[in-house]
């Protein structure tokens, strides 16, 4: 090979393809956390219709959503370690059959206590699915360029989903009832369990390890209380005594569960994983990622229907242009990924992102500012994507196979925080921007300004202490 063609190939090397199994398992695991995506805000619109069709009091019809959430973000870090210990085939194939029952049951329910329970199932069903299968996804494709395009795909469909949902629930509930919003996910549930066995080779580790169950405790026991807190600041403000109540019991857990791990044999969480940067820093890089967007969907779902008078359905569809923006994100940063590093990935997408975001301040109080947003959420879609690959790629970097259900655990309860934290924050904001005279579209400004800056302030911390891993391979 001359010196001439010996440049050529290293500056075009051959991309790795899958193979024809891995593209199946692809299908499958991709198809899974679509769905699961989908149920966190399939039945948002469709509240006060399962309130009245079931006699929830109205004081009660948040339990629908807190319950799921509850149990989703209260439950993954420790299903993630269960499936790196006990098998993560089977844990997905365990969980798949709950969402499948409990999907079932909550189409049937005939009482508010009958849905809340099926409600609860749903969430520990997610929290079971979702880190077995991202671990599944993560050990099918070596660490790369496979393994990258993997998880952009995963990133995209997942925020697709969350968009997917919002209208998918509206048309069921319209079209059919708000019960098909529960059994569309039985026959869904049901062809993964029969593929997954074919398809993908249950992994576990050769030793077997006792389970942390002082850490399991107060991890599990720390995060119900955290996430119940902020779900009772969106409802009933931060200075409710339930809502302190909790964040302290929470901080007081999440405490207990730092030193517990310290002097565990074998812990839940070994602290030496923790304290990588990537899996640090790349974890908060995807807390502040999934916080401002999706506050940002709440913010300007306010803003479409209460300033502009959008119907429910309209402003649903005009999110589905976010939504193409982040799968044409998700398509994307693998490309850019083979070409740089994930630290390059996530400052981009955040500065893409903030620069977005930012530019949402003009909006004015007519109809004609819905240009301005189609464009600008679409961007910020994009970004916030490439944002979502580059922390997914930081967090599972550099752990061996055994540690990916714990990893992938990880960067699942950092989504679903960042998700339940996003909304009372920045309906605090909004609500202090409205006080003194200040109308609708005042609190929606102040609130757009502190979600800029929060992403702006991502990226700049993301450039500056993941720089010494800029090298790593991804």
């Amino acid at each position: 090979m001359t010196m001439l063609q010996d440049r050529a190939a290293r500056q075009s090397p051959a991309r790795p393809s899958m193979s024809g199994r891995q593209k199946l398992v692809l299908v499958l695991l991709l198809g899974s956390q679509f769905m699961l995506a989908i149920d966190f805000s399939i039945l948002n619109v469709a509240l006060p219709v399962i309130g009245d069709g079931l006699g929830f009091k109205l004081a009660n019809l948040q339990w629908i959503a807190t319950a799921f959430a509850l149990c989703a973000a209260g439950f993954t870090l420790l299903f993630g370690r269960v499936a790196d210990l006990f098998g993560r085939r089977r844990l997905f194939l365990a969980g798949m059959a709950l969402l499948g029952l409990s999907s079932l049951a909550g189409g049937l329910a005939v009482n508010p206590t009958m849905l809340l329970v099926a409600r609860v199932a749903q969430g520990l069903a997610t929290a079971m699915v979702t880190p077995a299968g991202l671990a599944l996804l993560t050990t099918s494709f070596s660490e790369g360029p496979l393994r990258d395009r993997a998880l952009g795909l995963n990133g995209a469909l997942m925020s697709a989903g969350f968009t997917t949902g919002a209208i998918l629930g509206g048309l069921l509930t319209d079209m059919l009832s708000w019960r098909w919003a529960f059994f569309i996910n039985v026959p869904i549930a049901a062809a993964a369990l029969a593929a997954a066995p074919a398809l993908i080779a249950e992994s576990r580790p050769a030793t077997h390890t006792r389970m942390d169950l002082p850490g399991a405790v107060s991890v599990t026991g720390g995060l119900l209380a955290l996430v119940y807190g902020l779900t009772n600041a969106a409802e009933h403000g931060w200075a409710d005594p339930m809502t302190l109540g909790s964040l302290v019991v929470a901080v007081l857990l999440l405490v207990a569960f730092w030193f517990v791990e310290k002097r565990a044999a074998a812990p839940l969480v070994p602290l030496s994983v923790l304290k990588r940067p990537t899996v640090s820093w790349g974890n908060l890089a995807g807390l502040i990622a999934f916080l401002t967007e999706t506050s940002l969907v709440f913010l300007l779902t306010l803003y479409l229907q209460t300033v502009l008078g959008y119907s429910a359905l309209a402003t649903g569809l005009a999110f589905g242009v976010l939504g193409l923006g982040t799968v044409v994100g998700g398509v994307v940063a693998p490309r850019i990924l083979a070409r740089s590093d994930f630290r390059t990935v996530l400052t981009a997408g955040f500065g893409v992102q903030a620069a977005a975001t930012a530019s949402l301040f003009l909006l004015g109080d007519d109809r004609s500012s819905l240009a301005l947003l189609l464009v600008a959420t679409f961007v910020g879609g994009f970004g916030n994507m490439l944002a979502i690959v580059g922390f997914m790629v930081a967090a599972t970097s550099g752990l061996p196979d055994s540690e990916q259900g714990l990893a992938t655990g990880l960067a699942t309860m950092t989504q679903q925080l960042g998700i339940t934290m996003g909304i009372p924050i920045m309906s605090a904001i909004a609500t202090a921007g409205m006080s003194g005279g200040g109308s609708v579209l005042d609190g929606v400004n102040a609130a757009i300004l502190v979600n800029a800056a929060l992403v702006l302030a991502g990226g700049i911390l993301t450039w500056i202490f993941l720089r010494r891993q800029a090298n790593l391979p991804t």
